[in-house]
């Protein structure tokens, strides 16, 4: 791999983690915490979120027509969510262990927690489960997808694309035959010892 693309990515990293730092130190700031996965606000916060709830029926009769006419396209793709899901879950817990490849846990990418917010009515909390729940299954589904990919075309693109998973900057340079035989090869006694990817 090439070095100057690793010390790219590293600094990419750090920069996550700066993000995931300063992210925390806002949290902190708003006065919540998260103890054993449950998020707790102090009581006067909570008090003072419940003054921003807007009551279901306001939230209705304040939406938007347009909005009310697309969301049967919107929670239409419930359905096909909940199968591709269901249909990675499938894939990556027969697969990955015949493969060798370390299993992707869900749960990392998948955030239900906004329902906590007091200033959410009922269906505000709903449609926000729905987009977490969407964006997280997207998230899971493009590490599973990166991992396979790495495991099996480990070949960067010869076009610019708009974003890279997590795996591709290890990728092998498109039209370097020889370099992606030898990771070929490499992988192939891996996949004899077991190793994950």
């Amino acid at each position: 791999m090439n070095d100057k693309i690793s010390a790219i990515f590293e600094k990419i990293k750090d920069l996550e983690t700066e993000l995931e730092d300063e992210i925390n130190r806002v949290s902190e700031r708003l006065t919540y915490t998260i103890e054993k996965k449950k998020i707790l606000f102090e009581k006067s916060v909570i008090d003072y979120h419940r003054k921003f709830r807007k009551n279901f029926y306001r939230f209705i009769r304040e939406a938007s027509i347009v909005h009310g006419l697309t969301a049967p396209f919107i929670y239409g793709l419930a359905a096909p969510l909940i199968l591709i899901d269901l249909s990675v879950s499938i894939y990556q817990a027969v697969c990955f262990p015949v493969y060798g490849i370390k299993k992707v846990p869900r749960s990392d990418f998948i955030a239900l927690d906004r329902h906590n917010l007091a200033y959410l009515n009922w269906f505000e909390k709903f449609n926000c489960a729905y987009c977490g729940y969407a964006n997280g299954l997207a998230g899971y589904l493009r590490e599973v997808s990166a991992r396979t990919e790495a495991y099996w075309c480990p070949i960067k693109h010869a076009r610019r694309i708009k974003s890279y998973h997590s795996k591709y900057h290890t990728f092998e340079e498109y039209g370097d035959a020889e370099g992606f035989r030898n990771r070929m090869k490499r992988i192939g006694q891996e996949r004899k010892s077991k190793r994950v990817v």
